[in-house]
């Protein structure tokens, strides 16, 4: 599709081609002035172009040039020009084998309406930079003139101040000015809470005077006034003479009114005389001092063509002017007139201190409104009755958390393990931030995973409800720590490396790049497809009105059908900030929501998002419907197309300025294009989960017996979508399953078995985690992790295979080879329950079957060599007694020789020792 640039104007390239920006360094040295026609009583106005616009005009009337250029484009013309930019906005259907006309259609409508939306929003931003950095100046933040600056969207409400405890509450002392200074006609309020001057201190000498708060604020604490400062910038910035009208500010006006009036000119206005045009004047001023020596003044002059026309041509020196834009600003000087700290501390006393509890007021039809506001970025639950606040978060620099680390590099395989903070502690309680940072991480990274997937970090309403019913979509959840701790955690998990056996997390960027470490990638599961239903808190009726963040007046449209009065549908269209009820999001969200992904990119540095639950918001059913896999159950009525537009938009712009981003759909549909490119009609994510598998093997394990298994619907699920196989991650288990009321596969697994049995056949397919509810009197006992357990045997067997499987992909690769992401599937077989496949040199056979082995299973391979499971580090048997299998395998049968006989179709054969619910992960050696 079209790829936003740095450009105000739109551009057709998409993310992958190279973006064209405007020239903005060189510059040319002409321009235009515009004369009126010669009349006395006009009043005159200039006009100029920063283009050299010295070429002839093409002839032809005014009115006539006028209708040529407003002549619509034709349609060829236009697709020819996306063609040449490398844009097809049905690119993909070709290469995925979709010939379906209706669905080519719609995405060709989509892409136009796309377009339009892009137009849309680059008229009100410069470009996608600040479009998606509405953050850094919506909400509260610092501002350096002593002060700080509230902003709020509510276009419904008619009063706006904020209360808190800082001002006792109250609804009148701190609140938005009239007019314009408070209120804009696009719903933005805007407050000033200045700080107050200590007892015995006077009001700075300047009213522009700035200070340093956190970044560098021990600087501009010397002593130095700003007279001082001003007179240094004079004395050594000005060439001599360059300074003469900033010492006269005068001189200039007085020499102009000389020069057209004479010495002796009229004093009043009555005295005044007709004034000649400007053409007139300046061709009897250029006669007057044609004779006149070199002066300062800028050397330009203005070319008459001959030609009866109100247009001129001004050119100038080009050594002057290249002197004249190589002086830079002297911000240098400027910044030194800031203060430090120290100074600001002493002369005032906060606004609104650091730890303050707040509330934004409205007056709005439906009465006094008080709300936890939209942008805050640390709040307060309700808990114990009562009611929700948010905190003002401004902690002093020794407070401040302080980056370490660089981003890790983006792998090219992912090994991601999911996690919440709250349930991983051992303790029966919520676990913070710290615990997580000082007792998870290492698991993590021992356990060979490259990345960690963090659940329920924004705030949320309610524990048990696991951070999908989001409140505060810029606020880390205060439940598990502050800001900073959950900065710390980030910064900890990049650096995490291990050496030897001891983990080096705590080093500075210098060592951790010295040492060549791999940190873990940390991404966020963010819940842009519903938003809790509550007012106070949550975005609900938040300026009084039902479509401030939702669609308006559509009930059915916000409320979620499973999850009804406690879950509404955001709204996401082009014409607004963003919409919600758990509400279905509504998609002017566009830029909330982009605003709310670069706020965790920036403040947090997050690696990458796990955008959850999809279907909810791409379809207006949230995707509780009957898929057939029927191509108008993509693009019929009940489709979002808002929706759609903003992934479009919303990935689009995070690989234009984040380019080694990782975006991760989860859609149980399935839409056609998740991992396109834009460019070709896609919507552009990295990577979709593939969420049948899990349901697969929770379908198999609670309703089919064991031996009834089909390995040709497990073979089919697990490919999936061969068209982006490359692109498809998998989990055996979704989170969903246990945290929701289910059952985990460990519990369904294991049980309360205590026979070796039982446990044989639980860690070779291989607790529930319930949270604190109504319906367990909120308990603890079940939401929290057994880490002692690790070191029970049993459990540290399964743990090692866990450890040896993530090493099999980070030293073998194993999940890059094969074709586009696909294994070589040579062998199914639903009667023996046998699977093989194979990825580039590794053989992976995998036995289901609950009783039968197979001394000499004979399976078809089409290299010949030697097929080793041996001690290498890169080869793995489940069987294994260090896993907890039961060693059935000897060693003298770890290597096999093919056998010149067909077999499966391929050329040799290999006949290998399978016992029951085993697999094996065989390496070929040549001979």
């Amino acid at each position: 599709m079209i790829s936003l640039t740095q450009s105000p104007q739109i551009s057709s390239f998409p993310i992958n081609s190279p973006l064209p920006r405007r020239n903005t360094t060189g510059r040319s040295s002409g321009g235009r002035v515009f004369f009126p026609p010669n009349s006395k009583n006009n009043i005159y106005r200039g006009k100029c172009f920063a283009a050299d616009q010295s070429q002839s005009q093409p002839q032809g009337s005014e009115q006539q040039q006028q209708q040529k250029s407003q002549r619509p484009r034709k349609k060829t013309r236009q697709l020819d020009t996306d063609k040449k930019d490398g844009i097809d906005p049905v690119g993909f259907l070709a290469k995925q084998g979709i010939t379906n006309k209706d669905f080519a259609q719609f995405l060709r409508e989509r892409y136009k309406a796309l377009k339009d939306l892009k137009d849309e929003l680059l008229k009100r931003h410069l470009n996608p930079q600040e479009l998606a950095s509405g953050f850094e100046i919506l909400g509260m933040h610092r501002n350096v003139q002593h002060r700080v600056d509230y902003m709020d969207w509510a276009p419904g409400a008619r009063y706006c101040s904020l209360v808190g405890d800082f001002n006792g509450w109250s609804p009148t002392e701190n609140s938005a000015r009239e007019g314009y200074f408070g209120h804009d006609d696009y719903g933005y309020w805007f407050i000033i809470l200045e700080d107050k001057l200590r007892d015995g201190e006077e009001p700075d000498e300047v009213y522009f005077q700035q200070y340093n708060y956190i970044d560098e604020y021990d600087k501009g604490d010397s002593g130095v006034t700003v007279e001082e400062v001003f007179k240094k910038a004079n004395d050594e910035y000005w060439e001599p003479g360059e300074d003469r009208f900033i010492k006269s500010r005068y001189e200039l006006a007085a020499k102009l009114y000389e020069q057209i009036f004479g010495p002796n000119g009229p004093q009043t206005e009555e005295e005044l005389e007709d004034i000649p045009d400007p053409e007139t004047r300046y061709k009897a001023w250029k006669e007057k001092h044609k004779d006149d020596p070199p002066s300062n003044l800028p050397p330009c002059d203005v070319i008459d063509d001959g030609r009866d026309t109100e247009e001129f041509n001004v050119v100038s020196d080009p050594a002057w002017q290249e002197k004249f834009r190589s002086k830079k600003p002297p911000i240098a000087y400027w910044l030194e007139t800031r203060k430090g700290r120290k100074a600001w501390l002493k002369k005032y006393r906060p606004g609104i201190p650091h730890g303050s509890k707040y509330r934004v007021y409205f007056n709005t039809p439906m009465g006094p409104l008080e709300r936890v506001p939209a942008w805050a970025t640390y709040v307060i639950p309700e808990a114990d009755g009562n009611q929700s606040f948010a905190v003002h978060w401004e902690p002093p620099p020794e407070m401040a958390y302080k980056w370490k680390h660089k981003h890790p590099p983006k792998p090219k395989s992912l090994r991601i393990y999911e996690c919440h903070v709250g349930i991983s502690g051992k303790d029966p309680k919520v676990a913070t931030f710290n615990e997580f940072t000082d007792n998870v991480l290492t698991h993590v990274k021992e356990a060979g995973y490259n990345a960690i997937q963090l659940i329920g970090i924004p705030e949320h309403k309610d524990y048990f409800t696991v951070g999908y019913r989001v409140t505060n979509f810029y606020a880390v959840s205060s439940r598990y720590g502050t800001p900073e701790d959950f900065k710390r955690l980030v910064d900890e998990a990049h650096a995490l490396k291990l050496v030897k056996g001891v983990y080096l997390c705590f080093l500075t960027a210098f060592e951790t790049d010295l040492l060549g470490g791999l940190g873990l990638l940390v991404f966020l599961d963010i819940v842009h497809s519903y938003a809790a239903a509550d007012e106070m808190v949550g975005l609900s009726f938040f300026d009084g009105a039902n479509d401030c963040y939702f669609h308006s007046g559509e009930v059915d449209r916000w409320l979620h059908i499973l999850f009804d009065e406690t879950a509404y549908t955001m709204k996401m269209d082009s014409g607004s900030v963003p919409k919600v009820k758990e509400a279905n999001t509504n998609f002017g969200a566009q830029e909330c929501s982009n605003m709310e992904i670069m706020m965790w990119m920036v403040e947090y540095q997050i690696d990458g998002f796990h955008f959850h639950s999809l279907a909810s918001m791409m379809y207006t059913h949230n995707g509780f419907a009957t898929f057939t896999g029927d191509m108008e159950e993509y693009c019929n009525q009940y489709v979002d197309n808002d929706a759609l537009m903003y992934l479009i938009l919303a990935n689009e712009i995070l690989h234009v300025l984040h380019p080694n981003i990782v975006t991760i759909a989860e859609d149980v549909t399935l839409y056609p294009g998740l991992c396109e490119p834009t460019s070709q009609g896609g919507l552009g994510f990295d990577f979709f989960v593939n969420l049948s598998a899990s349901e697969l093997w929770l379908s198999f394990l609670e309703n089919v017996p064991d031996h009834e298994w089909s390995m040709n619907k497990l073979v089919s699920t697990l490919i999936g979508n061969r068209c982006n196989a490359d692109k498809m991650l998998l989990c055996a288990e979704n989170h969903n399953q246990s945290i929701s009321g289910g059952r985990s596969l460990a519990e369904i697994l294991f049980g309360s078995a205590n026979s070796k049995e039982a446990l044989l056949r639980g860690s070779s397919l291989h607790k529930r985690v319930e949270f604190p509810m109504s319906s367990n009197k909120f308990s603890y006992s079940l939401a929290n992790r057994r880490w002692e357990l690790l070191e029970d045997g049993f459990h540290n067997k399964l743990f090692a295979f866990d450890k040896d499987m993530m090493k099999l992909d980070a030293d073998g690769k194993i999940l890059l080879r094969g074709s586009r992401g696909l294994p070589n599937i040579h062998h199914v077989n639903d009667t023996t329950m046998v699977i093989s496949y194979l990825r580039g040199p590794f053989l992976l056979v995998f036995n289901f079957h609950p009783t039968n082995s197979y001394e000499r299973y004979s399976l078809g391979v089409e290299e010949a060599g030697e097929y080793q499971v041996s001690d290498a580090s890169i080869v793995l048997n489940t069987d294994e007694e260090i896993y907890g299998g039961q060693g059935l395998i000897g060693r003298d049968q770890y290597a096999q020789r093919t056998i010149n006989r067909r077999t499966d179709g391929s050329r040799f054969c290999l006949e290998v020792p399978l016992p029951n619910r085993t697999a094996q992960v065989s390496a070929v050696v040549k001979y």
